[in-house]
């Protein structure tokens, strides 16, 4: 395993065990929850000039990402500003996912399939949901919905190519960060999941290093 991916397992590693459950040492959360995306920050960053819009909009959802991590340091008050931050960052992401690929939908049942997730979403969120947040989450899931139906686009656009690994590790980023953000959701307003740290933020970190593999290596523009 390189030398990065290893730190970043070890930095997602120390912030998972900062809980109750593990070593209940919320400074660990402080410091290696903003580090564990700043190396994914770092995984992405050398990749990707082929199609420089591309590597531009994804470094731009990994800040934004960034900016939201470090607001739901503060789970109360900041999770209106966290929301806001990775509803951009998902938006930067479908951008990025139509530059220099398929246009956006353009395979149907991708959408349609997460379509009727985001609406199974919803629907168990709903009755729970603080009036004020409803509108909120409501624009929150659809720009999630959205990202991770385009990535699936863009995996069935390069199917049979030699892009077809990396537009499949772009899928399962989609998949994973959609994954994470439901359990996020199902345990702050639903009902609390046991360990739900661990799963949240294992499926969060995987799906944020899914997306930033898809940007081709400089030396090996095919790989994933």
């Amino acid at each position: 395993m390189p030398p990065l991916a290893l730190l970043t397992a070890a930095s997602a590693a120390l912030t998972i065990l900062s809980a109750p459950w593990g070593f209940d040492a919320p400074w660990l959360n402080f410091v290696f929850k903003p580090l564990t995306t700043l190396l994914v920050i770092g995984h992405a960053w050398p990749r990707g000039s082929a199609v420089p819009a591309r590597r531009r909009w994804v470094l731009a959802g990994l800040v934004l990402s960034l900016a939201g991590d470090v607001a739901l340091l503060w789970p109360q008050q900041g999770f209106l500003p966290g929301l806001v931050s990775f509803l951009l960052a998902h938006l930067a992401y479908l951008w990025a996912f139509t530059r220099g690929g398929p246009r956006l939908a353009a395979r149907p049942a991708p959408f349609a399939g997460y379509a009727l997730l985001a609406a199974l979403i919803l629907w168990r969120l709903w009755p729970d949901l603080p009036a004020a947040l409803r509108l909120p989450v409501l624009a929150y899931v659809a720009c999630l919905a959205s990202m991770a139906a385009q990535a699936a686009v863009v995996a069935l656009h390069t199917r049979g190519s030699a892009d077809a690994a990396r537009g499949r590790v772009l899928a399962a980023g989609g998949a994973l960060f959609l994954v994470s953000d439901t359990l996020l959701a199902i345990n702050k307003f639903a009902l609390a999941l046991p360990l739900s740290g661990l799963w949240i933020l294992l499926s969060y970190w995987l799906a944020q290093w899914c997306i930033a593999s898809w940007l081709p290596r400089e030396r090996a523009l095919t790989s994933p």
